[in-house]
């Protein structure tokens, strides 16, 4: 099969049908062998009975439907798990994408070898308040990620089937997987400036609190991403550097007493400092071993409760 095109979406009814039309043209434009997964992350709108009325008509459809609202990265995870295309497209479900820019990204996936194409969406059709804090964001997990992507959460990109099959999207991880992607090895990514539709049914679904969590989220898959299986070279690292700067203090302030015979060397401030430092430092220590031992036998994949598969 050469593609699928994953798209997740939460209350969407007005443009499914729509979307699949367009997908459809593209596809038999290209004379591509195809399947569309559309995956209904809990909607509590008729999403999934249209879906299944797509599905009825055009049997390269596929309908995952989840029994609560998990989130975008849930269904991406399972979305990537039932892909079978040898290149994956993803999409969002609001029309803000456009399927034509599909042959382009597959073109650079296949003849370019590219691992990922992410797309770009240099001119936005989105209020001040969405634009700045995305170009704030880009910029900072660019240069964290050493990544140089100017939309690293933009919702169209193609990725080769073994780039899905070899990560892991979790939590609210879908915004950085480009470097998640980068950490399992697939370090060829590029990007496409893509058409960027305004939307023409309802409302956003994201808020402003994806501003908040989203550098959150940012430290921790780059903390995942470098000690996640082996949390002990970094609190151990931490922990040992404690211990020996607070030996050290104490050492100095024990010299001064032994022989300089310095009074009051238990009431300085420094020796409660290389107390405190030892203290902290073996607390790292046995963060370390925690981690590891939770790190070890922390199971490899993700639980979501499906309903329904079609």
């Amino acid at each position: 099969m050469d593609i699928s095109v994953v798209i997740p979406l939460y209350n969407e009814e007005e443009s499914i049908r729509e979307l699949h039309d367009w997908i459809l043209s593209v596809m038999v434009q290209n004379n591509y062998t195809y399947e569309i997964i559309f995956v209904d992350d809990g909607s509590t709108d008729l999403s999934w009975k249209i879906i299944e009325e797509v599905k009825s008509k055009n049997p390269c459809v596929k309908g995952i439907k989840f029994r609560r609202n998990y989130g975008k990265s849930a269904g991406l995870h399972v979305a990537f798990e039932k892909a079978e295309g040898d290149v994956v497209i993803t999409m969002d479900g609001d029309l803000q994408d456009s399927p034509e820019e599909i042959p382009a990204l597959v073109e650079m996936i296949n003849k370019q070898q590219f691992d990922l194409v992410s797309g770009w969406k240099k001119k936005r059709y989105d209020p001040l308040t969405k634009t700045i804090p995305t170009k704030i964001y880009n910029g900072v997990t660019s240069y964290m990620s050493g990544i140089k992507l100017h939309d690293m959460n933009c919702g169209l990109k193609a990725y080769k089937k073994d780039v899905v099959k070899n990560i892991d999207v979790y939590g609210e991880m879908h915004r950085y997987i480009p470097v998640i992607a980068k950490w399992a090895g697939f370090d060829k990514i590029g990007e496409k400036v893509v058409l960027h539709q305004a939307r023409k049914y309802g409302s956003s679904k994201f808020g402003i609190s994806r501003f908040i969590y989203g550098p959150l989220d940012l430290l921790s898959i780059m903390f995942v991403s470098k000690f996640g299986k082996r949390p002990m070279h970094f609190f151990g690292a931490m922990g040992g550097g404690f211990i020996l700067i607070g030996l050290g203090i104490l050492a100095y302030l024990s010299v001064m007493k032994l022989f300089l015979e310095v009074a009051g060397i238990a009431n300085r401030p420094a020796f409660y400092l290389g107390l405190l430092l030892i203290i902290v430092g073996v607390q790292l220590f046995i963060a370390g071993f925690l981690g590891e031992l939770v790190s070890r036998n922390a199971p490899d994949k993700n639980v979501y409760q499906v309903e329904k598969l079609i």
